[in-house]
This record gives structure tokens, C-alpha cells and sequence, in this order.
């Protein structure tokens, strides 16, 4: 399928692995010129060689408000306006609520929330004079369905759902379109990280604790990068212009939400 966006611009946050990662591989695969964001600068230039296509690397550290702005710069003087912007960020750290202080939530806030909403204030301006944009975030489906130990991942990327589902109905006339696309349980490292911590609470092994995740899923297997990143290039597509303010579920049937 066509989607209709070769030769149009996008800034990819986190995209240097995992699910960030695999949204620029099938945006750069549909024609799109695709600069890469993140904080490891060899692991970040090594994706983007990749990638090829002329895919670029920014390194920067999305929860610096100072740093956002100096990747959005770099990214734009690289490519020019940004079309498509995709938002990801590592997820904060599992737990029990009350076991987080005031520094983690504060940082959280930072990492997961007011930066997206930051990269999407600075790409308007060059989508509204378009008269097209793309904004996906990568956020949980926790947002639709809490999962234990992981409260403050769901409380700031909640916040930031309803932060972009009201900004979503603002642009939707000037040809923007604003979707939250929603992992379930992914094979990637920032499930490891809440895997091994399950298993170090409940004195079990890590693969056990990941196989039970994976029997969890109707599917009976966590996802893929591969199962991820066509969607989020669906999203941004020319055929998804009538798509916005959505919650995009990518999880294998684990949700079990009626809507």
C-alpha cells in the first residue's frame, strides 16, 4: 500500500531501538526522511546507517527541557519542516505507588509527559502551514487497563492522554491529526526491566516471570518490534486523515476493555 508520504519529514524520539525503532524503520521504508533521537550517540549513528535512506541522528536527552529544543532544532535545519513527529520516551521505573518520592514523579512528568507535549508545540507551527501533520505517541496500554506496579507509568502517560486527545480536537481542521499508539506487553528491554523486577519480588526466575506474561496474552506471546511499527506508519499515513484523538491498542488481544 501506498501511504502517501514519501519525501515528507519526521523526527522519531527513543528511535534508536525497540519500538521507536521499528516506527522509523517503516516510515523510512514508505519513503519518509527520518531523523532518529536519543542518548546513546554510537548506538544512535550505528541505527541510522542502518536505516539508510540519509536517516540522521540527534542525540539529546528528551527529559532536559533545554535539550528538546536543540534536538527539534538539529532535526529541522537537518530536514527542514517536520510532517511527522512520533513521540517515545523508556518508560519510568516499575514499583508500588507509594515506594516512588516527589524527585521520581517529578522526573517522570519530564521524561513521559511534558516532553511530548513540548516536540508537539514546536512542530505545529511548520504542520499548520502545511496544512498536514502526523503527531503518534507511544504511550501503555496501561492508559486503557491498569497493570500492578506500574502506577506511575499509567498516572503521567494518562496525563498526557487527555493533554493530546484536547489538543487533538484543536488542530483536527488544519489537517493534523493527533494518536496515541498503545504497546502491550512488547519483547523489548524496557519489558525486561519490569519482568526481572517482578521475578526479584516473587523470588522467581526471570524467564518464568516472562513466560507467564507471555500466557497472559490470548495470543500466548508477547509482541514484536515487527508487529509495532507498520501500525504506527498506518497512523501517519495520508489513508488514516480521518483517524484522531485515538488510542491505538497493540497488544495481542490483552486488553480486555469493551472500548
Amino acid at each position: 500500500m501506498d501511504l502517501g508520504i514519501s519525501g515528507l519529514n519526521a523526527l522519531i524520539l527513543g528511535g534508536t531501538k525497540g519500538l521507536g525503532l521499528s516506527c522509523a524503520r517503516a516510515l523510512v521504508q514508505a519513503g519518509v526522511h527520518v531523523v532518529l533521537n536519543g542518548r546513546d550517540e554510537p548506538g544512535g549513528q550505528a541505527a541510522a546507517a542502518e536505516l539508510g535512506n540519509g536517516t540522521g541522528f540527534i542525540a539529546g536527552d528528551v527529559s532536559d527541557p533545554a535539550s528538546r529544543r536543540q534536538i527539534f532544532k538539529g532535526a529541522r535545519a537537518r530536514l527542514g519542516p517536520i510532517a511527522i513527529l512520533v513521540t517515545n520516551s523508556g518508560g519510568p521505573p516499575p514499583g508500588p505507588l507509594e515506594t516512588h518520592d516527589h524527585a521520581v514523579w517529578l522526573k517522570a512528568l519530564e521524561n513521559n509527559m511534558l516532553a511530548a507535549i513540548d516536540f508537539a508545540s514546536m512542530a505545529l507551527p511548520d504542520m499548520r502551514e502545511a496544512g498536514f501533520g502526523r503527531i503518534v505517541n507511544i504511550t501503555s496500554f496501561t492508559v486503557r487497563e491498569p497493570y500492578p506496579n506500574m502506577g506511575l507509568a499509567t498516572g503521567v502517560r494518562a496525563g498526557l492522554t487527555g493533554a493530546m486527545a484536547s489538543l487533538a480536537s484543536e488542530v483536527a481542521a488544519q489537517g493534523i491529526t493527533i494518536n496515541n499508539l498503545l504497546p502491550g506487553l512488547m519483547d523489548t528491554g524496557a519489558l525486561k526491566r519490569v519482568y526481572d523486577a517482578q521475578a526479584a519480588r516473587e523470588g522467581i526466575t526471570a524467564q518464568r516471570a516472562k513466560q507467564r506474561m507471555a500466557e497472559s496474552i490470548p495470543m500466548r506471546r508477547l509482541g514484536t518490534a515487527e508487529d509495532f511499527g507498520p501500525v504506527c506508519a498506518f497512523l501517519c499515513s495520508r489513508q488514516a486523515s480521518y483517524m484522531t484523538g485515538q488510542n491505538v491498542t497493540v497488544d495481542g488481544g490483552l486488553v480486555r476493555a469493551l472500548l
